[in-house]
């Protein structure tokens, strides 16, 4: 994604690039994802219970599906509907999203569990970042040792919001 005059916070801490995972097994990371952790974005404000799925179309692309409760854990279901394809088909680590075509936003697999119990979204200019896991909650050893890597990375680990989420869905 483009970012115009706009200065990164990659750019503004003289970070080096983004580093993504080496390989990711696209049908092993199909299917649904509980957003753990985030950067807050203006477009999940309210945002509790969020989840993302995710499936192959017969294109090749990726479905990508949203949903959130706005307001608390009985909230009102918001949900939206985009499309992801691979952008690095060596890794398939780098992909590009939209859920406003024509625009693509960078979506990067920068940390990866090896039983895909857990995976970490970034953008190349670390403003947007997504801690994501196959269950509702997450071992605090490994909250622990993904924020370890990520401020290994330069990434703002105190922006983080954590995400609320009904246990056992």
């Amino acid at each position: 994604m483009a970012t115009g005059c706009a200065t990164t916070t990659t750019s503004r801490l003289g970070l080096p690039p983004l580093q993504t995972v080496p390989y990711v097994d696209l049908p092993r990371y199909l299917g649904t994802w509980y957003e753990i952790a985030s950067f807050p974005q203006s477009f999940q404000a309210g945002c509790t219970a969020t989840t993302a799925t995710y499936t192959l179309r017969d294109d090749g692309d990726i479905d990508v599906f949203n949903r959130c409760r706005k307001g608390g854990l009985d909230g009102a279901e918001k949900s939206a509907l985009g499309r992801a394809r691979v952008v690095d088909g060596a890794t398939n680590a780098r992909l590009e999203v939209s859920f406003f075509r024509p625009f693509w936003g960078d979506y990067w697999i920068i940390d990866l569990a090896d039983d895909y119990g857990y995976a970490v979204v970034g953008h190349p200019g670390r403003d947007y970042l997504w801690i994501l896991a196959r269950t509702p909650t997450l071992a605090a050893d490994s909250y622990v040792g993904i924020l370890a890597r990520l401020e290994a990375q330069g990434w703002e680990t105190a922006r983080l919001v954590r995400t609320q989420q009904r246990p056992g869905n």
